[in-house]
């Protein structure tokens, strides 16, 4: 009974441990399970800017038609990871502190290495060969112990069963913080080999690398490189640096249109994500840069001034009346100013010049509903409908659906599309019961029956509660 309850605890710790080296090797991993994941940021400019800059390293990689998908997370230190096969997240502070648009992209690349090397698949194999290998090692140590104990509590099998138990766990730590090193130093190589096959420069991802390992040079002073998930930070540069210098394309520039994009998604960022005083220190307002004037209308309109904002974002729009960001800036600024009337032009300027995207769409009927004008309600779900369409993640086409199909007196409809909202925010339970509902309100068979009947029947989401 003694062995037992030892063992037990044993298996215990090689829970822990296990748990432990997960989180070492991806952090944000482990907080996507449980939370549903990190808070997202949605905006069609940077989605779209970002897939244009992974579109030929994913092509590159043979990963073009994996629908491999951009997810910005609201976290403003710079970071990118993988956490499964199909997305790649970033958060917007590595937008943020990447001055050129080399830089990312370099970033971008390393993190399709990691995808093309399929090392989040083999990392689980590891994990599972490493837990079979402490059970074993416990197993034999607990063999070792009760031949032990036969032997007199001062036995030499009794402590060497005892130090069987304590050694695998280090042992087996070191290996996979090991084999993490080594997938890191690929993901480098690969990422390099993508961005020569693309025609661009790796100088970007070489500068970002050494910027940390700069910073990281005192901190990391005196540190074991074997218990480090990645590669000590002299050596990965040193071998980053000979790797990138040697390609044909090491002093190609980024081109002017695509640096100015980088530079107006920089400063729109800024303008929603930090505080006003911050961004006129960014942007000061001696900065006549289309750049700073793009964050000073955005901070202007966010921080209570709609008339002057609306001044600002016109003469943005005058410079390049073709640009549906300036559009859908204007849209929202009206808007969240309690202007939705006004709202639906702009709006509908920018989803045309947008090729109708999905997420503009949303706003623009958010805008029709909000008119409470119910000429504009059929127009409404059209919109909403194709939105969720094409952009089914999104809760905020769900929740401006529901409130469409209310006013229209479309009752089922409205529960199923708040259902989904739920869903989608993460509240199972609400998502049920108003799924419940919603099947009552539909005929048994019929398409919006069997939606709701799947939100009733699904099982919560990683993070989800299910009471």
């Amino acid at each position: 009974m003694l062995l037992r309850t030892a063992l037990r605890k044993k298996l215990l710790k090689l829970t822990a441990l296990t748990t432990a080296v997960a989180l070492a090797v991806s952090p944000m991993a482990a907080m996507a399970q449980e939370n549903r994941g990190p808070p997202v940021l949605r905006d069609t400019e940077t989605e779209q800017l970002l897939r244009e800059y992974t579109r030929p390293i994913l092509r590159a990689a043979g990963l073009e038609k994996q629908n491999i998908q951009m997810v910005i997370i609201n976290q403003g230190v710079f970071n990118a990871f993988v956490a499964d096969g199909r997305r790649i997240f970033v958060n917007y502070g590595a937008i943020m502190q990447s001055e050129t648009p080399n830089q990312i992209i370099g970033v971008m690349a390393h993190e399709t290495g990691h995808l093309a090397g399929g090392h989040l698949a083999k990392m689980r194999e590891q994990m599972a060969q490493a837990q079979t290998q402490m059970i074993i090692a416990m197993l034999l140590g607990a063999g070792a112990m009760v031949a032990g104990a036969q032997g007199g509590s001062n036995s030499g099998l009794a402590n060497a069963g005892a130090a069987m138990f304590s050694a695998p766990g280090e042992i087996i730590r070191r290996n996979l913080l090991s084999y993490v090193r080594q997938q890191e130093e690929n993901a480098d190589k690969a990422g390099v080999k993508f961005l020569t096959a693309t025609g661009q420069s790796a100088k970007g991802m070489y500068e970002t690398f050494k910027r940390f390992t700069d910073e990281s040079l005192f901190a990391g002073r005196g540190t074991d490189p074997y218990v480090q998930s990645h590669p000590m930070p002299s050596q990965r540069v040193a071998a980053l640096e000979e790797l990138a210098r040697s390609s044909p394309y090491w002093d190609k520039k980024d081109d002017p249109a695509l640096q100015l994009r980088h530079d107006m998604v920089r400063a729109k960022i800024s303008a929603f994500m930090e505080r006003q005083d911050t961004v006129y220190r960014r942007y000061p307002l001696s900065n006549n840069s289309l750049p700073a004037r793009y964050a000073h209308a955005i901070a202007t309109y966010r921080h209570g001034d709609l008339r002057s904002a609306l001044a600002q974002i016109d003469a943005l729009i005058q410079q390049q009346p073709n640009n549906p960001y300036f559009h859908e800036v204007r849209g929202q600024a009206l808007l969240e100013g309690g202007k939705p009337q006004e709202a639906i032009a702009p709006l509908r300027k920018a989803a045309a010049l947008s090729n109708n995207s999905p997420l503009i769409e949303m706003l623009l009927g958010q805008a029709l509903v909000a008119t409470g004008n119910n000429a504009y309600t059929d127009e409404a779900i059209a919109i909403l409908r194709a939105a969720v369409a094409r952009e089914s993640e999104a809760p905020l086409g769900y929740m401006q659906l529901a409130m469409a199909y209310g006013r229209k007196g479309d009752y089922a409809q409205a529960d199923l599309a708040s259902a989904q909202a739920a869903y989608l925010r993460g509240d199972s339970k609400t998502a049920r019961d108003l799924a419940s509902r919603a099947k009552t309100r539909f005929q048994i068979g019929t398409p919006g029956w069997v939606k709701a009947d799947d939100i009733v029947s699904a099982k919560p989401l990683p993070g989800q509660k299910s009471n």
